[in-house]
């Protein structure tokens, strides 16, 4: 085979093409990682997400809900091998489960591909705003209300530091672990025709939400915000769909029941 060959065959890779892969599952990193660094433009509000947290404890309180310290202690007393499974949800789940949903997504079902993304980067959108409007610390700060930092008990203090600089650790509201499992469990469960696989992309969801709280890095408020942040973002993603099909390279997934 010649070089030029193996190079047309090369770029011929996926749907559309190699480049195109690239490019679209680029863009996604791009996002991500964009969405992420926030963290400088919240730095000089540490005391404004303390008190917004502690505003959540007393609301939740007040409603008969708080419910998570008791929840991480059953867990320790009884079950302490689920908080060891939790911490490994948590560290790993959310960019690498869903960035291999989503290049599963381009090559498998690429008519919905291009929906599925853009859904996700008006969710990150919308989780930018919550994050500079109301900064929220993580009730894994709030030892004194009996919540253990799960995590950073699993992989040392210096690594969880290391890591806390790429990202913004008073951004506990809306939680994007819940809006992106929302987003990858509903979608998966119209992309897959075993049945088995969509009970468990319909149940994902609700296990991150369980591994959140135990890991004590979202009150259940976090959550529900997140899907609130999910089922906006999915609104305005069909909405600029139908306006704009074209600019926003939605036609495609819009025109197949698998779009989410």
């Amino acid at each position: 085979m010649s070089s030029r060959r193996l190079l047309r065959r090369i770029l011929s890779i996926g749907p559309n093409g190699l480049v195109d892969a690239v490019v679209q599952i680029g863009c996604w990193f791009a996002a991500y990682y964009l969405y992420r660094l926030v963290r400088g433009v919240v730095d000089g509000q540490v005391a404004a997400s303390f008190s917004h947290a502690r505003g959540i404890v007393d609301f939740e309180r007040s409603i008969g809900l708080f419910f998570e310290p008791g929840l991480q202690r059953l867990s320790f007393d009884h079950f302490h091998w689920l908080i060891d499974v939790a911490n490994v949800c948590y560290v790993n789940m959310h960019l690498f489960g869903t960035t291999t949903f989503l290049i599963w997504l381009y090559f498998a079902r690429n008519e919905a591909f291009y929906f599925v993304r853009n859904m996700f980067m008006v969710a990150m959108g919308i989780a930018l705003i919550g994050y500079v409007v109301f900064p929220t610390a993580p009730p894994r700060f709030l030892p004194e209300w009996g919540f253990t930092d799960t995590v950073t008990s699993m992989v040392g203090s210096e690594p969880a530091n290391t890591a806390n600089v790429l990202y913004n650790p008073y951004a506990a509201i809306p939680s994007m672990h819940v809006a992106f499992a929302l987003m990858v469990g509903f979608s998966g469960a119209k992309l897959v025709k075993a049945r088995v696989l969509r009970y468990a992309f319909r149940g994902y969801p609700f296990w991150v939400a369980l591994v959140t709280m135990l890991t004590a890095n979202h009150f259940w408020m976090d959550a529900a915000l997140g899907a609130v942040a999910a089922a906006g973002a999915y609104s305005m993603a069909v909405a600029a769909a139908k306006r704009r099909p074209e600019a926003w390279a939605f036609r495609r997934a819009l025109g197949s029941e698998a779009a989410a």
